[in-house]
């Protein structure tokens, strides 16, 4: 089950069926066993009435079957005559016992306590015990109506079903808050230990419904987290190694410089200059990257022709691929939209791909600027056939200071920023950048601008 509202909604139904089906069955047992007993109750009732009427008429309890016998049309004629229940007069005296006792005995004790009283004007004046009623319902009292008792009885029932539902529907919903709270404190178990440190924390995923959806994105940021703490210690050890190569070089210069073991030439004014120029350039990357992670860099956008971006990277790179005999081309569709950019800051994430692409281009390879649109989306590319990407290396080929190659930026003097700051360059504009590339085939890095 995929749905935490559903898991919730069929649990809600269940408990509701539950309760109204316990509720039905309890009070419709007891309704039916108390009916038994009210028509029982309402017998043994009119037997008193009955026989209290005939008291009330003869004045004794005398020849009472005699009496009954000679008179078989009487208006309320006792139905005790048809069941074994035993009268007797005030003192325990049977007068009328049908099978059971005959006239004249005692009724013991138990029998006296368990039968009922026959009043006239308030005074007892017989017991009427009924052992046949007395094995289904106890003798109830003439002053209650069985009407009374009945109603009393099935409330009492009623009560007592609802309290057996409630209780159910409690059981049952202590197990669906468990059931729901317990990957919940996990999590929270797990938030506590990820906040004192423990990065990369996983926990146990058991549903697909909400909650699991909850426990993958926690163990996905928990992931993230653990990365991104590993990609900034190193980025960290990076930055120091790169900031440490030319102050090292520089400091060497000037130390001895100022010893005087060293005359100072142009070479040596040449060499400090270009490490000095080199830290600027890692320095300022950085800024930029601050920047970008900030949400800071001002963007000083307007409408740009692409043609126009594409030819003033090739114009900055022309001698460095004449140089290295690296063919450099525009090709852009024509009628190409305006795009809504920053001339500079796009500039500048073209100048690194094409920079990347002259250094890993061999001499009489080629590189290709192109421009085209579909649908409203303008896409720019920078296409070589040089050595390619390994596949190993694509994933992370954006990642910060990352090296397939662990020599090859540091022996080009490169910061290692360059694709890391195209990308947060792009993405600042709303763009995607993507990268394709086979080794040995070469690369085509694709920008993709609405």
């Amino acid at each position: 089950m995929r749905s935490l509202t559903l898991k919730l909604t069929l649990a809600f139904l269940i408990i509701g069926l539950t309760g109204a089906v316990l509720t039905a069955l309890f009070v419709g047992f007891r309704t039916r066993s108390e009916f038994d007993r009210f028509v029982l109750d309402r017998y043994q009732a009119d037997l008193v009435a009955d026989l209290a009427s005939f008291y009330e008429e003869y004045g004794a309890w005398s020849d009472l079957e005699a009496v009954l016998l000679r008179n078989p049309n009487r208006r309320r004629r006792p139905e005790f005559l048809r069941v074994p229940v035993v009268v007797a007069d005030a003192d325990g005296i049977v007068q009328f016992g049908g099978k059971s006792h005959r006239p004249g005995e005692r009724l013991t004790e138990s029998n006296l306590k368990r039968a009922v009283p026959i009043q006239v004007d308030g005074e007892t004046v017989g017991w009427l015990w009924a052992p046949f009623l007395l094995q289904q319902a106890p003798m109830i009292s003439p002053r209650l109506r069985p009407e009374t008792v009945f109603l009393a009885r099935v409330n009492q029932a009623i009560f007592f079903g609802a309290l057996g539902a409630a209780v159910i529907a409690l059981l049952l919903g202590i197990l669906l808050a468990r059931t729901i709270s317990r990957p919940v404190r996990k999590l929270t178990e797990a938030t506590q230990r990820i906040a004192q440190g423990e990065l990369g924390l996983q926990v146990e995923v058991r549903s697909e419904d909400e909650l699991g959806e909850l426990g993958r994105s926690f163990n996905q940021m928990s992931s993230d987290l653990a990365r991104s703490s590993e990609l900034r210690r190193q980025m960290t050890a990076d930055i120091a190694h790169d900031l440490r190569t030319p102050l090292s070089v520089i400091l060497g210069y000037t130390e001895a410089l100022a010893d005087d073991k060293l005359q100072g030439t142009p070479e040596i004014y040449g060499v400090m200059h270009e490490e000095a120029r080199h830290l600027q350039h890692l320095i300022d990357d950085l800024r930029t990257l601050s920047l970008v992670d900030a949400g800071e860099l001002s963007l000083q956008r307007q409408p740009t022709a692409p043609r126009e971006l594409l030819e003033r990277t090739a114009a900055t790179y022309a001698s460095k691929a004449r140089s290295k005999h690296i063919t450099l081309s525009v090709e852009a569709d024509a009628d190409l939209p305006t795009i809504n950019v920053d001339p500079d800051r796009m500039a500048q994430v073209l100048n690194n791909l094409v920079s990347n692409a002259l250094r890993f281009t061999p001499e009489g390879g080629a590189i290709t600027l192109g421009a085209k649109s579909d649908g409203g989306m303008v896409t720019l590319s920078v296409q070589d056939n040089g050595a390619g990407i390994a596949q190993a290396d694509l994933s992370n080929i954006f990642a910060r200071f990352y090296r397939g190659d662990e020599t090859r930026n540091v022996e080009d003097g490169e910061s290692g920023l360059g694709l890391a700051i195209a990308k947060s360059l792009v993405e600042a504009h709303g763009g995607t950048i993507s990268v394709e590339s086979r080794l040995g085939t070469g690369t085509t890095f694709t920008i993709a601008l609405l």
